[in-house]
């Protein structure tokens, strides 16, 4: 902590007269990394950040309904789209952390082996319930179960979480025998074991970026909340929650 207070006060420290209130509207699967980071922010700058947490498709929704924050950060690709209909600054996007999908039983289940292609479609074949999410690893689960040609197979046990609720909580209680979610996302659930990352044959990497809303109020601040959460001494941080930088 230290370290990083260290490395980047310099760029942030501010007087009371010019600190900020910083909107933000960012996807779950940063959470762990972000929470530890923004207090060494805040402390850092003299700014305050406000985070309102979603689900993918919530955050769609609330930018589609003319909600404004300064920063949304969410999957790459949703906020390259909101560039594109305007509704955040062109060339504001920066990617912050990136995370792979990985797979969870309920504690002190059998864990079943997911170490390849072949192994991860027995292991869903035999599940009773399948859990996934409405995120980007929830739709990509559903491509993956139609490429292995299982999908119509397992529809009847799939458990889809609502936007914003971890599949873990679903696998603890057990609602679903094995569930699949973002790495970072599964890690830190309890109730839990953790079984791993897909294996690099099936794996998908998804890039979590963020972008300045283009009404922000406070796009200089938002900014600077960037460049800390991008800072290599920030790096260590991301990687214990499961997640690599960007």
């Amino acid at each position: 902590m230290r370290l990083l207070l260290a490395a980047t006060a310099a760029l942030f420290v501010v007087s009371s007269a010019s600190a900020a209130e910083i909107k933000v509207l960012a996807s779950g699967a940063t959470k762990e990394a972000y929470l530890e980071l923004v207090p060494r922010f805040e402390k850092a700058s003299g700014h305050k950040v406000v985070t309102t947490w979603a689900g993918t498709v919530d955050i769609k929704k609330r930018i589609a309904a003319g909600e404004v924050f300064d920063l949304i950060v969410v999957a790459g690709p949703e906020i390259d789209e909101f560039i594109k209909q305007g509704k955040m600054a062109a060339g504001s996007r920066v990617d912050l952390m990136k995370s792979g999908v990985g797979a969870a039983v309920r504690a002190g289940a059998p864990k079943p082996d997911i170490s390849s292609a072949e192994a991860l479609k027995k292991a869903v074949l035999a599940a009773k319930t399948v859990g996934y999410s409405t995120g980007p690893s929830g739709v990509y689960m559903d491509a993956l179960f139609e490429r292995m040609g299982i999908a119509a197979q397992i529809k009847p046990k799939l458990k889809q979480t609502p936007p914003g609720v971890l599949i873990g909580t679903i696998v603890a209680s057990g609602e679903a025998e094995i569930g699949f979610q973002q790495v970072s996302e599964l890690i830190h659930v309890s109730g839990i074991d953790f079984i791993g990352p897909l294996s690099a044959d099936v794996q998908k990497i998804t890039v979590f970026s963020s972008g300045i809303h283009a009404g922000a109020k406070e796009p200089d601040a938002a900014k600077a909340l960037v460049k800390f959460i991008t800072a290599p001494a920030a790096a260590p941080v991301i990687k214990k929650h499961g997640m690599e930088p960007g």
